[in-house]
C-alpha cells in the first residue's frame, strides 16, 4: 500500500472559497482531481494538510473531500492557538471524520512561540486527544525544538523536512541543505518524526533529482537508527514507534 505523507487539494479561487493569498501553484487541486492523479500512478491514499495559504484555519473543503472520497485521505488541520476554544477545536478534529492530527505554524513571519499559553494549551490537548502535531518551523529549527522540547508528551512531525524549500527554483538557496545538521541534531528528540515531502524542490538537477538522495539517505538512517524517531517520506511511511495514530485507507 502506497500512502503519500502530504498533499493540498483546493479548489479553484472564487467568491464561494476565496483564497488568502495566490500562490504559484496550479488554478485547481481538487478532490476529485487529486484522487485521479493518485489513480494514475498508484497512489492508495495520503494525508491531506488542509492549505494555510489558501484557507487558513478553515479545514472545511478538506471536509468536504473526506465527505466525497471516503477513506481516501487522513486530514491535518491548522488550528489556530489565539483561539479562546482552542482545546475544544482540538477535541473537536479528533472526533472529525478522517481527522488524524493537527498543524502548528512556527516559521520565521508567525508570531507563535514556546510559551504562548494559546500553543501551549493546544499542545496539551493534541496529546491528550493522542493527535500528532505536524510543525512547519523550516527557517526556524531553533524555535520548533525549543517547542518540541516543551512538549515531550506531544507527538510532532517536523514537516518538510525542517528544510525551506522554495516556490521558484530561482529562489532556492545556494546551499538548499545548510541546515541539515541541525534537523538531525533535532531528529534525536524521541517524540519527533521526520517527514520527507518536497524534497525535489532542493534539487540542482532535473529529474530523478540525482543530488537530494545522499542527504535523504542521511534523513532516513539517522531518523531509523536514533532510540525512537522515525522518518514519514513522501510515499511510504517507516515504521516507527512514535507516530500517531494509525490511519490506513478504507478498503
Amino acid at each position: 500500500m502506497i500512502i503519500d505523507s502530504q498533499i493540498h487539494a483546493y479548489e479553484a479561487n472564487t467568491p464561494k472559497r476565496p483564497w488568502r493569498t495566490v500562490p504559484n501553484w496550479p488554478p485547481s487541486a481538487t478532490g476529485d482531481e487529486m484522487v485521479a492523479a493518485m489513480d494514475k500512478v498508484g497512489v492508495d491514499g495520503a494525508i491531506f494538510i488542509s492549505s494555510f495559504s489558501m484557507y487558513g484555519y478553515d479545514s472545511s473543503y478538506a471536509l468536504e473531500v473526506q465527505r466525497a472520497h471516503p477513506g481516501k485521505f487522513g486530514l491535518v488541520k491548522p488550528v489556530d492557538p489565539e483561539d479562546p476554544a482552542v482545546e475544544d477545536v482540538v477535541a473537536g478534529w479528533k472526533n472529525s471524520p478522517g481527522g488524524v492530527g493537527i498543524r502548528a505554524l512556527m516559521k520565521t513571519d508567525s508570531p507563535h512561540r514556546a510559551g504562548h499559553p494559546g500553543l501551549d494549551r493546544m499542545l496539551r490537548a493534541a496529546a491528550r486527544h493522542s493527535l500528532p502535531v505536524n510543525i512547519l518551523c523550516w527557517g526556524n529549527l531553533e524555535a520548533g525544538a525549543a517547542l518540541i522540547d516543551r512538549h515531550p508528551e506531544t507527538r510532532f512531525i517536523l514537516d518538510h523536512l525542517g528544510i525551506l524549500q522554495p516556490h521558484e527554483p530561482a529562489a532556492r538557496a545556494a546551499e538548499p541543505w545548510a541546515d541539515l545538521p541541525k534537523v538531525l541534531e533535532l531528529a534525536k528528540r524521541p517524540n519527533l518524526v521526520i517527514k520527507v515531502s518536497g524534497a525535489c524542490t532542493l534539487s540542482q538537477k532535473t529529474y530523478p533529482f540525482p543530488d537530494i538522495w545522499d542527504p535523504l539517505a542521511r534523513v532516513s538512517m539517522h531518523g531509523v537508527s536514533s532510540a525512537a524517531s522515525g522518518v514519514l517520506t513522501g510515499r511510504v511511511r517507516l515504521p516507527s514507534s512514535t507516530t500517531s495514530r494509525r490511519w490506513s485507507p478504507s478498503a
